[in-house]
This record gives C-alpha cells, sequence and structure tokens, in this order.
C-alpha cells in the first residue's frame, strides 16, 4: 500500500512538473516576441533549394 502512495505522489509530481514546462515553453515563445529569430529558423529547410536548383 505504502508502494502505491509513493507512485502517485510521483505522478502528480511529474504532472506539474510538465505542466510548467509547457507553459514556460508556451510563455517564451510567445512573451519575448523573438518573431524575427523564428521567422528565420521557419525558412532554414527551404534554405537548400536556391543551392539545388543551380546545379541542375
Amino acid at each position: 500500500m505504502a508502494l502505491q502512495h509513493i507512485f502517485d505522489n510521483a505522478s502528480s509530481v511529474m504532472t506539474v512538473v510538465s505542466f510548467t514546462t509547457f507553459l514556460g515553453i508556451v510563455g517564451w515563445t510567445y512573451a519575448l516576441r523573438k518573431r524575427s529569430d523564428f521567422d528565420t529558423a521557419a525558412q532554414l529547410p527551404f534554405a537548400d533549394e536556391a543551392g539545388e536548383s543551380d546545379r541542375g
């Protein structure tokens, strides 16, 4: 019975930690206003396409 109580507490703690981490990521994304950095990063997958068209 005591082992079950330990797992219940650990589960609760991990839920709170995960939710706090999620809120931190959302806050970092929207509150810091780093839109130009995100726009630059969003274009990285397309950066090689311009060079490939020159090769034929």
